[in-house]
């Protein structure tokens, strides 16, 4: 059964947000507040929590993950990010985006795979709460959106019981019903490929 821990969506308490990092670094899956819907994620190092964020919500390998990150600073590690794509990112991010790059060759050993991965999505939500996370882990975390058979939760009493697996639940109330906005960044043209929260007009 999962742990709750209630945490102020805006001004997120230091101590409370200790114990959630200090619960990814022990290799656990938490469930957690972002400017859309909630994430269900794990930190990049921790190859069997990842295995575990795939069994928990029943996802094929091939369904992909977004690095969570803190800014734009150390994406360079994780995605080839040319000077359009660093000038959108820049422009729309924070916020409710994930953008799609060249992997960097150091994707794979990161996540544990076999096979080169490609591509890798880059999300910098603009919720106080996950950057308090990530900023204060250090490093990104692999995410997928907290949705069931194509729902998404979006109550933490639901998130208790649908994500019982998961180690923690960060309960900062009620999340968003709109997932991000995907785009693909990697070709000549930009490519919307699903519309969500964030505006397409702003591309």
């Amino acid at each position: 059964m999962s742990t709750r821990i209630e945490i102020h969506p805006d001004t997120p308490q230091p101590r409370k947000v200790a114990q959630v990092v200090e619960t990814l670094r022990s290799g656990g899956v938490i469930a957690y507040p972002t400017d859309t819907v909630y994430g269900l994620g794990c930190d990049i190092r921790e190859k069997k929590a990842l295995d575990r964020v795939y069994q928990i919500k029943q996802m094929k390998r091939d369904k992909p993950v977004a690095f969570v990150c803190p800014d734009l600073g150390d994406i360079a590690k994780y995605a080839i990010v040319d000077d359009r794509a660093y000038r959108i990112m820049r422009r729309l991010l924070p916020g409710p985006y994930t953008f799609i790059l060249n992997a960097t060759r150091e994707v794979p050993r990161m996540l544990h795979m076999t096979k080169k991965k490609k591509t890798v999505g880059i999300r910098i939500p603009h919720h106080e709460v996950a950057l308090a996370i990530v900023r204060e882990l250090g490093n990104p975390i692999v995410s997928t959106s907290a949705t069931w058979e194509g729902e998404v939760v979006h109550d933490p009493d639901d998130l208790m019981t649908t994500f019982s697996r998961a180690d923690l639940i960060v309960d900062a109330g009620f999340g968003g019903l709109e997932p991000s906005t995907v785009v693909d960044l990697t070709k000549d043209e930009i490519e919307v490929v699903r519309e969500g929260a964030g505006s397409v007009d702003l591309l």
